[in-house]
């Protein structure tokens, strides 16, 4: 009668929250670290799950949780790039960063920078591929770790809020939660290439003449 019980109290839904806020976590930390895990459909689609949970607190918890891994994902990356910063071979990480952030993104985020100090990363997160080259502004401005890690707080925290938001609204569409997470995914890539597109109907993509644009719109493709 024991494990009757115990089997009875174990439900598929606790079950989910135990194997799906670690995983969330991982996630989003390695999405941070590499940019190019798409962690901003990972965390509309835990926020669709949850939704469709019972449990209590259960879209504050994958808010927390996403909050969190942005946060601690996006000041190890910088402060990796700056102990790259200062060796005078650099580093890989260090390597990385430059190489997703394009020479005219790169001068747009300096000069935003420049414009609204620690701020622009608020936006540098809501806006797809827009992370990695403010990070990388930050990082040739010198700017300290502790200062990047005070305006990056709020900046996890509208992310998250962003793609939870997105998650509800695609949970709330639908009965079953497999329905709302497609529909959550195809909205965050929408999202994502939406400011591609945008450009190159301005004729200031990759096919634009030279001097007109950038040449490789690739960026941080992971924190949409």
């Amino acid at each position: 009668m024991f494990l009757a019980a115990t089997g009875a109290a174990v439900t598929p839904e606790s079950t989910q929250q135990a194997i799906g806020y670690p995983s969330l976590f991982l996630l989003v930390l390695l999405g941070a670290l590499v940019p190019v895990v798409p962690t901003g459909a990972l965390v509309s689609s835990a926020a669709v799950v949850a939704f469709h949970q019972t449990a209590p607190f259960a879209l504050l918890l994958v808010f927390l949780v996403a909050s969190l891994a942005a946060f601690l994902g996006d000041v190890a990356l910088y402060w990796l790039g700056r102990r790259g910063m200062g060796s005078r071979n650099g580093s890989r990480w260090l390597e990385a960063i430059r190489d997703r952030a394009p020479e005219d993104r790169l001068t747009q985020a300096q000069q935003k920078l420049s414009d609204h100090g620690a701020t622009v990363l608020v936006l540098s997160r809501l806006v797809p591929a827009g992370r990695i080259p403010v990070m990388l502004a930050c990082l040739l401005a010198r700017m300290p770790l502790r200062v990047f890690a005070r305006g990056d707080i709020p900046a996890c925290l509208a992310w998250a809020a962003t793609y939870q938001v997105i998650g509800i609204l695609g949970g709330s569409l639908f009965d079953e939660p497999w329905e709302g997470v497609v529909a959550a995914v195809l909205l965050t890539v929408v999202l994502g290439l939406a400011p591609g597109l945008w450009r190159r109907v301005r004729g200031t993509g990759p096919s634009a003449r030279p001097g007109e644009g950038a040449e490789n719109p690739a960026g941080d493709q992971g924190n949409r």
